[in-house]
């Protein structure tokens, strides 16, 4: 039997591109003794209740301002409390970050289950070296079906 996989979609808040993404989680990179590649996470206030769907494969998908163009794949969950007192999830995700086509999408808020008959294809790793496309440009060639970035 094939096991369940489903994924997450969130607004990439506070980074306006890949590379700004990139740069903001490069100082939260942390190796974890029983896992090949280094991780990363994310902290959000409801903890998924698909997790082992999730945890099957499953990936965090990015918007970028209208556009989905990257993804990490989930490596876990852990509870952390805030400054405040208040309970949230931290997500831990693999650091690499995936480029996929990219596919509009409205504005939403937190995250959102996302179907893996939905996701769009991958590209390829992030790389550092790699030049960036402007956001807009990607998403005027995409309303025009040119660019499936």
């Amino acid at each position: 039997m094939t096991k369940k996989v489903i994924n997450i979609i969130k607004l990439c808040v506070g980074a306006q591109n890949v590379s700004e993404l990139y740069n903001w989680q490069k100082n939260r990179i942390i190796s974890v003794a029983n896992l090949e590649d280094p991780v990363t996470f994310i902290i959000t206030r409801m903890r998924p209740k698909k997790e082992e769907e999730l945890l099957n494969g499953g990936s965090i998908y990015w918007v970028f301002k209208g556009l989905i163009l990257a993804r990490q794949k989930i490596i876990g969950f852990d509870n952390i409390i805030g400054a405040d007192n208040i309970l949230r999830c931290k997500i831990i995700l693999n650091s690499q970050i995936i480029l996929t086509e990219s596919i509009q999408k409205r504005p939403f808020q937190g995250w959102r289950y996302f179907k893996q008959e939905e996701v769009p294809n991958d590209r390829e790793l992030y790389s550092e070296d790699k030049i960036e496309i402007p956001l807009e440009l990607q998403k005027e060639l995409s309303e025009i079906g040119i660019f499936k970035y």
